[in-house]
């Protein structure tokens, strides 16, 4: 039986769903609304505007105290896609699983497997917790839009996207998944991605995009660990990936003493 969508929210741009196959209690998928949308300053300050709502109602409603965030650029997971979400379609989507003490099944657990094994959480699970989500969801996206600046998102920063792009830092983990791992952060320091902004959102898709088309890498899975496991530093994990490769890196990942603990 083909699982659909569940819609929890629904903002200017972007939207905040279930999966069609959640893995735990705490996942749920920052989704495009149309394919068509352009990344701008206006849904760069969208997709901020729902991703601080999603981990603030994780928070309320399951007591998720840290949050992983897993998406892919120009890739599609193949296969078994260990390590990472399955594709649902060709929109752009970000998978944020909330972690909370108590969980029983772990992110990890699941992506460990492969797809076809998974099992989602039981639909009296999510019906248990997704009123409460989407009643949360609701309220701090409204206080956000309330208390930007400019009235429609967080950090305004010129609503015609008039701010010269920041410079993002790239460097190579002391233990990298792979020939391609590369990870990247705003110049600034962040301690979270609810401190990001626009300009420094779009800066790291600039970067990214510019990983991507590097030879011998066909596209890139990313993961941004909360910072609770990386020291209160904002990382993005970049993974260059092709159909042809001798080692999926994300398998590499779940064994990684950096940034394994996000996920476990």
């Amino acid at each position: 039986m083909e699982l659909s969508r569940r819609l929890l929210f629904g903002s200017a741009v972007w939207e905040v769903t279930r999966p069609r196959t959640p893995l735990t209690s705490g996942h749920l998928m920052i989704r495009l609304s149309n394919p068509a949308t352009a990344l701008d300053h206006r849904s760069a300050a969208d997709w901020l505007l729902c991703h601080n709502a999603a981990r603030n109602a994780l928070a309320d409603v399951l007591g998720a105290d840290t949050c992983t965030l897993l998406f892919a650029h120009r890739w599609h997971a193949l296969g078994a896609s260990i390590g990472e979400p399955a594709a649902e379609s060709s929109t752009p989507t970000f998978h944020l699983f909330g972690r909370w003490d108590g969980e029983p099944v772990t992110p990890a657990e699941q992506l460990a497997l492969p797809a076809q094994r998974r099992r989602p959480v039981p639909d009296q699970d999510l019906d248990r917790h997704d009123v409460g989500l989407r009643t949360a969801l609701l309220a701090a996206a409204t206080a956000a839009r309330l208390s930007a600046p400019d009235g429609t998102g967080p950090r305004g920063d010129g609503p015609n996207g008039a701010v010269p792009l920041p410079a993002i830092r790239t460097w190579a983990p002391a233990t990298p998944a792979g020939t391609h791992h590369t990870v990247l952060a705003p110049e600034r320091s962040i301690g979270s991605v609810e401190d990001v902004t626009p300009p420094e959102l779009l800066a790291l898709a600039a970067a990214l995009e510019a990983l991507a088309l590097r030879q011998a890498v066909t596209g890139l899975s990313c993961m941004v660990p909360d910072t609770a496991v990386t020291g209160g530093r904002l990382e993005l994990h970049a993974l260059g990936r092709s159909a042809g490769e001798a080692v999926n890196p994300f398998e590499m990942v779940l064994r990684s003493p950096e940034i394994s603990l996000a996920l476990l």
